[in-house]
């Protein structure tokens, strides 16, 4: 992890009027450099083996330059050459699952929000301690596959856009889809609907939903279209399906915006207050975009399975405002608010408070 002093005396020699934003070509990072435009600032997009002429499609959300590397180690050995471009690099969930959580630990760039987080966030075990100290449900842990005995969801450690994850409904079943290579964690299946719940909260603004020292946003909800699993509950022929050799997956293709019934507002208000407070306990706080990954059950009871500590692709649908994020501020996509909070750290001379 690089200590946050030596960020600081980065930060100390930087033009902090000409502070460009930066993200890997991927994921998020067309609402990344169209909101951090909309706020002023210079945008550089980050290339590691990546085809980025799609960007000369979407003018408004192409990066001002593009800066290409061979690997993600190669990114870290010419770290300084982002620093002499007074780069803040904005994590998204490809960045860190490609570039791996130590290295993105260990790169001295400073970066938005707090990185002390990815840890938490990148061990499932560490994820459940942190989401259930916070008092918050979580589907049952089965600790021991030979005793499964319902359907239960295997879910690897990181980011990866749901893809290796199965359900199980018994051992054999289980041994019949792990990967014995990577850690992975088997939760209870919960019947219900899942709800991605993006909120925002900063630490240098203390107006609206106010939370400890700062304030806490909601700014939009998806729902997942995900591979063929989807396609495969609606035939209703798993078991005949993986008899052929065909297994159910979810790795994420698209994201569905959601408006969920308002009476779900306060529960869904006070999940997120819950998160931050625990983690400002945990590891100093989490600053800026996060996502509680839930269930609501027929009872309008969540259960939240996974948390994201950073901006996630199931913002994408609302690059100029979701029905949310219209009720505090138009046209403020995750990306923008990012941007914004950058730039009001910079007025109010918080940046360090923000930047890790």
């Amino acid at each position: 992890m690089v200590p946050r002093e030596s960020i600081s005396r980065i930060l100390e020699d930087y033009d902090r009027n000409n502070i460009v934003v930066a993200t890997l070509c991927s994921h998020t990072s067309l609402q990344i450099f169209h909101g951090a435009k909309l706020e002023g600032f210079k945008t550089l997009g980050i290339a590691v083996n990546q085809n980025t002429k799609f960007y000369d499609a979407f003018p408004l959300g192409k990066p001002d330059d593009i800066v290409r590397f061979d690997s993600y180690a190669d990114v870290l050995d010419r770290a300084g050459e982002l620093v002499d471009r007074n780069v803040v690099i904005v994590p998204h969930g490809s960045f860190v699952e490609y570039m791996g959580t130590e290295r993105f630990e260990s790169l001295e760039v400073p970066t938005f929000g707090n990185r002390n987080v990815l840890t938490w966030e990148s061990d499932r075990e560490k994820q459940r301690e942190w989401l259930e100290s916070a008092g918050i449900e979580m589907p049952g842990k089965v600790s021991d596959a030979k005793k499964i005995d319902r359907p239960v969801l295997v879910k690897y450690h990181g980011a990866k856009g749901g893809r290796g994850f199965f359900i199980a409904k018994d051992y054999p079943d289980f041994k019949l889809g792990i990967d014995d290579t990577q850690p992975y964690t088997i939760q209870e299946y919960i019947l219900g609907t899942r709800y991605y719940l993006h909120y925002f909260y900063s630490p240098i603004r203390n107006e609206g939903y106010k939370v400890a020292d700062g304030s806490l946003e909601l700014l939009s909800m998806d729902r997942r279209d995900e591979s063929n699993i989807d396609e495969m509950y609606k035939l209703g022929a798993q078991e005949e399906l993986k008899r052929l050799g065909l297994f159910p997956t979810f790795v994420v293709t698209g994201n569905i915006p959601v408006v969920v019934r308002e009476s779900l507002l306060p529960k869904i208000l006070d999940m997120g207050e819950k998160v931050v407070l625990r983690s400002l306990e945990l590891f100093g706080g989490m600053v800026g975009p996060f996502c509680l990954e839930s269930i609501v059950t027929d009872q309008l009871q969540f259960k939240v399975f996974e948390v994201s500590s950073r901006i996630v692709a199931g913002t994408n649908p609302f690059v100029s405002g979701s029905p949310y994020s219209d009720l505090v501020e138009p046209g403020m996509s995750t990306g923008r608010r990012i941007a914004k909070e950058m730039r009001l750290a910079k007025q109010k001379d918080m940046l360090e408070k923000v930047v890790s």
